[in-house]
């Protein structure tokens, strides 16, 4: 079995030394660097600790820090077609008639695992502050810039 992480001719002299006669199943990826586990972690952290004081699940804060700070796009569909199943976080946003047909509109949050760089800093430091609101102590921004620098891009 090839397996890891590399350059095209790392593997090529292992693809040829393979049998010809048998048919294989192959996968190749571009490589990226995986998201920091830290800022995750983090993140749920502080959504656990926000839970805390406001008496709320870890899972409640982190749709009310998608809704607040986290990357959205509007989707409308026939008003008796359900969103459950579909998608994981999400509001309704309200309804409208068309053609005599009800649509209901809906905000679809992106989970943070989706997040670039750029939109899990805007969520981490949207938490952070919130936090600090509330007198939980948090990481120092160095510290927090760091985290986020790690996250996938």
């Amino acid at each position: 079995m090839i397996n890891g992480t590399g350059k095209i001719t790392k593997f090529l002299q292992e693809i040829f030394n393979l049998d010809k006669n048998t048919i294989y199943d192959v996968k190749i990826n571009k490589h990226r660097e995986k998201r920091s586990l830290n800022a995750n972690n983090y993140l749920w952290e502080l959504c656990t600790q926000i839970g805390d004081i406001l008496r709320k699940s870890k899972e409640e804060v982190y749709l009310d820090m998608l809704v607040d700070y986290g990357q959205s796009i509007m989707v409308s569909v026939l008003s008796d077609i359900k969103l459950n199943g579909f998608y994981k976080y999400y509001k309704e946003a309200g309804k409208s008639i068309l053609n005599g047909k009800e649509f209901t509109h809906y905000k679809i949050y992106k989970g943070s695992s989706e997040y670039n760089t750029k939109e899990m800093s805007i969520l981490l430091d949207g938490i952070v502050q919130e936090a600090r609101q509330l007198g939980i102590r948090t990481k120092e921004n160095e510290e927090l810039e760091k985290m986020i620098d790690k996250w996938k891009k």
